[in-house]
């Protein structure tokens, strides 16, 4: 979906309750939070928002995409330079200057090569929150894509050139908040005309009452927010159980 490039927004939110069950490891050569199931055979990839793979709300958020029964998997995809604090206290254009597109895509694709060289999983999902949503979507490219199907969830500097390679056999779950600047509604209806015109599979969730980043880090006591995130991650659980089975 075409989306503005990161914002304030992007940078701020709550830190969720719960306490994560997986572990942290190197795989191929990238630190990794680990979680799910032992097999190999039905894996999740999740690319995150600018709080990365140490962020305990999208770790209890692969936990929970574990217990339906898959093997999650989150890499680092920002080379150990994570935000830590979610007040929005950071100049985050100088932090976008430190991602750029080629540099985050390189570790991204560096991931899944040696996930399916190493295990060769029957199926690959791949979700994306904010920051992560681009290079989830360049997953489900129609030719050069890694993953099988892809969630996001308000995404950020997804291009309308990217919406447009997407592959018809690669369905794509959207999660997207009533009060974003970054996915707009003019961008939104923008990403929907292209989805006809390719011929996309696709559902397209708007939810009301919540804004962007509310499906990770949105603030817990907001009943609207809490809804919202919670049957987010039901949507995407059954999206995927539903084209892996």
């Amino acid at each position: 979906m075409a989306s503005n490039p990161p914002g304030a927004c992007c940078f701020k939110g709550f830190k969720h309750e719960g306490t994560p069950k997986g572990s942290i490891a190197d795989l191929y050569d990238i630190e990794t939070y680990i979680t799910g199931v032992e097999s190999n055979e039905k894996v999740i990839v999740i690319l995150t928002d600018v709080f990365g793979h140490k962020l305990k709300n999208t770790q209890i958020i692969a936990d929970k995409l574990g217990n339906a029964g898959y093997r999650v998997y989150i890499p680092d995809i920002l080379f150990g330079d994570a935000l830590e604090k979610l007040d929005g206290s950071v100049d985050f254009n100088e932090w976008k200057e430190r991602h750029n597109v080629v540099k985050t895509k390189s570790v991204v694709d560096q991931f899944l090569a040696g996930l399916k060289k190493e295990h060769s999983p029957k199926f690959v999902g791949v979700i994306g929150y904010c920051f992560g949503a681009k290079y989830a979507i360049q997953q489900i490219h129609a030719t050069e894509g890694a993953a099988d199907v892809c969630a996001v969830a308000h995404p950020s500097f997804v291009s309308i050139e990217e919406v447009a390679a997407i592959g018809k056999d690669k369905p794509l779950l959207i999660s997207a908040a009533e009060t974003d600047p970054i996915f707009a509604p003019e961008l939104r209806h923008l990403t929907e005309e292209k989805f006809a015109e390719i011929g996309a599979r696709y559902q397209l969730d708007l939810f009301s009452g919540v804004s962007h980043g509310f499906a990770v880090r949105g603030n817990e006591e907001d009943p609207c927010v809490r809804y919202a995130r919670d049957k987010v991650l039901l949507d995407q659980i059954y999206w995927f159980n539903h084209f892996s089975s």
